[in-house]
């Protein structure tokens, strides 16, 4: 089994496309200010500071964005998985939906 703490930080107005965590489950914790949650068909949830949220291994997180046009926001990630991540790295804990895959893959370019 494999730990992995990561701090996400989202600048005003921010957001991180749908996605899946492949088998990995996810704990998070609202460090500042508040992001806005919709997981699988449940209502969007908003999440502020001091607030968790937990993924389940296979949960499609449909929403995760900034609450803010104007103020930044920040998360800490715990990020458990098995042998999958081992074998596969990193690129395994975040599995885009197939119409963002491009996008996402052209705005990396651009900050490279």
């Amino acid at each position: 089994m494999t730990v992995v703490g990561l701090i996400i930080e989202y600048p005003p107005k921010g957001a991180t496309p749908p996605h899946r965590h492949g088998g990995a489950a996810v704990s998070a914790y609202v460090l500042k200010g508040a992001v806005l949650n919709r997981m699988n068909e449940d209502p969007i949830e908003l999440i502020e500071q001091g607030d968790s949220w937990h993924e389940a291994p296979g949960c499609h997180h449909r929403i995760s964005a900034n609450a803010s046009q104007t103020e930044a926001a920040s998360f800490f990630v715990t990020v458990i998985e098995t042998d999958k991540l081992e074998r596969e790295g990193v690129s395994v804990l975040l599995q885009y939906d197939e119409e963002y895959k491009e996008i996402v893959a052209r705005k990396m370019q651009e900050l490279k």
